[in-house]
């Protein structure tokens, strides 16, 4: 009986097994053969980068691409040249353009309508006064004190008014035009017969040397720039020294100045020795073989001893090449007296050649062209007449004249 049980129970286990078998068999036959490995590599793109204010983006299924959907350069596309890209920062900047200034000959008279303004304090108030049927002592005063009023100075007045009170007797009677024909003669004389050339010729194998110098804020290094324009419209050659190296940007004025009209400026560190810049200067002048050399000196008046040193210097330094053939004095005509006194200061310092008035348009008082020279002894060289880069002129007095007392 046993036995019987046991075998039943062996029997059972076999055809579990047996049925285990053969489900897995089935199992087995259903899976799909595993897939061979590919011969190419798989790339797989970075996620993007997210942007301010945006959340990382999570890589998304299927974002895995082969590498012949990767867009690679071709070898004929890395054999090609590359294409030049200019550097920015290294580039040259644009050439400045040429200007072509107004010839001086006749400027003065093109500009006489802007000095005719201050007709009305010398021309046209002496012309008044004279066109009266009596010349009594009161209207010789007032005479006087017009001429005294428009900065003629004392002695010249004096003068003037002696020479026309024998004239007006003699003349006796007085018509408008002998009275404009005799103050247009007096006032000439007044002026003086000068040389009034501006010297800028060496007469050796260098280039003329003019030295500018005036006090700060009378329109000195404006005056330099104008006067290159002055001689690069006359067919002249002109390298500028920027030797007022004390006051802030004045070298970068008058590189200014000189770019506009294709003259070289030379230049020296800020506040450094502006003997050394002039020597510099005349010293490229002659390499470059240029007809002119401007240099611009600084006007500081702190003290006279100061400024005697350093004009001293620049002076005794440029000489080492040559001759200085120019000292032009730059003075403010609106400055009357005060401008008077400068000029003394600077007479004291170098051996001023010329002087150059600025500002002789509106309110100046043309007067003063008498006095300066009657101070100095030296001409009156150069008028400005306003701020416009070809409004510096060469002084003409028959000109300056006429314009005082008017057709």
């Amino acid at each position: 009986m046993e036995f019987v049980i046991l075998a039943v129970v062996i029997a059972l286990v076999a055809v579990g097994v047996a049925g285990y078998l053969v489900v897995s068999g089935r199992r087995t036959k259903q899976l799909p053969p595993p897939e061979a490995p590919s011969a190419t590599p798989t790339v797989t793109a970075p996620p993007a980068e997210p942007h301010i204010g945006e959340e990382a983006e999570t890589p998304r299924e299927g974002a895995r691409r082969t590498i012949e959907e990767v867009d690679l350069p071709t070898a004929e596309e890395i054999l090609e040249e590359p294409t030049a890209v200019e550097d920015p920062v290294m580039a040259a900047p644009p050439a400045p353009e040429i200007e072509v200034p107004e010839p001086t000959a006749g400027r003065l008279v093109r500009l006489r309508a802007r000095l005719a303004r201050s007709q009305n304090s010398l021309g046209k108030g002496l012309l008044t006064l004279l066109s009266r049927e009596h010349l009594d002592e009161d209207t010789w005063e007032e005479i006087e004190d017009t001429l005294l009023t428009a900065d003629v100075g004392v002695t010249p007045t004096q003068e003037l008014v002696e020479r026309l009170r024998e004239r007006v007797k003699v003349l006796g009677t007085r018509t408008p035009d002998e009275l404009r024909a005799l103050l247009r003669e007096e006032l000439l004389t007044l002026l003086g017969d000068y040389d009034r050339t501006v010297k800028t010729e060496s007469g050796m194998d260098t280039p003329g040397v003019v030295m500018v110098v005036g006090v700060n804020g009378t329109g000195k290094t404006t005056t330099t720039g104008k006067l290159a324009r002055v001689l690069v419209a006359d067919g002249r050659s002109v390298v500028l020294g920027a030797a007022d190296t004390f006051r802030a940007a004045a070298a970068d004025q008058l590189q200014t100045w000189g770019e506009r009209v294709g003259a070289r400026t030379v230049r020296g560190p800020e506040a450094g020795d502006p003997a050394s810049v002039a020597y510099d200067a005349v010293k490229e002048g002659i390499a470059e073989g240029a007809d002119v050399v401007l240099i611009d000196t600084a006007g500081r008046l702190h003290t006279k001893t100061g400024l005697m040193d350093e004009l001293g210097k620049v002076k005794r330094v440029v000489e080492k090449h040559g001759p200085l053939d120019e000292v032009l004095l730059v003075l403010d005509a609106t400055t009357g007296q005060n401008g008077l006194v400068q000029a003394r200061v600077f007479a004291e310092v170098v051996d001023i050649t010329g002087i150059v008035l600025t500002k002789l348009d509106g309110t100046a008082k043309g007067g003063i062209v008498v006095a300066v020279q009657r101070e100095l002894g030296v001409p009156v060289k150069l008028v400005g007449l306003g701020e416009g880069p070809d409004d510096l002129a060469p002084f003409e007095p028959d000109a300056f004249v006429d314009a005082l007392i008017g057709d």
